[in-house]
């Protein structure tokens, strides 16, 4: 999350980003910003918090490339999973599914193997894992095992 996010998508862009994404909660001007993105030849991400309701992507959902739902407080590493969060990627995808969107659900915080389950049942497609990799002995495992029960929990 950032102040002023309209000011950073030239650079990331020209960095080389195929997404950018941007809090709801730093820009008053959303849609303004999602059209600025595509122009500028990216994907347009567009990221909640926890206290902010799905229900205020409505009028942003048939612009958007993904959709980032934040399943903790933004700030810092190693946080608990708040479960009524994956009601929103709930809510999500049943309004993608009968308006023939096509965004990516996206969720980021707490994700590991205890949760994994939970997640998948939410109708997510994009798993963001920070500690549960960085912490872990063999990240390259965690990445292959994470993936193949994502599948699974899918079936």
């Amino acid at each position: 999350m950032t102040v002023e996010p309209e000011a950073l998508v030239p650079a990331f862009v020209k960095a080389g980003a195929d997404y950018v994404t941007f809090h709801l909660e730093a820009t008053t001007h959303a849609h303004r910003l999602a059209q600025s993105i595509h122009t500028s030849g990216a994907k347009v991400g567009v990221a909640i918090v926890p206290s902010t309701p799905a229900s205020l992507l409505s009028e942003l959902l048939s612009i958007v490339d993904l959709v980032l739902v934040m399943t903790v407080d933004p700030g810092f590493g190693g946080q608990s999973l708040i479960s009524s969060c994956l009601d929103k990627c709930r809510v999500l995808a049943s309004e993608r599914k009968m308006r023939g969107l096509g965004y990516f659900i996206s969720v980021d915080g707490g994700v590991n193997d205890q949760t994994l389950p939970e997640i998948a049942r939410s109708g997510a497609d994009v798993l963001v894992m920070g500690s549960a990799f960085f912490a872990a002995a063999d990240p390259v495992k965690v990445v292959r095992d994470t993936r193949a029960a994502f599948k699974t929990q899918l079936r």
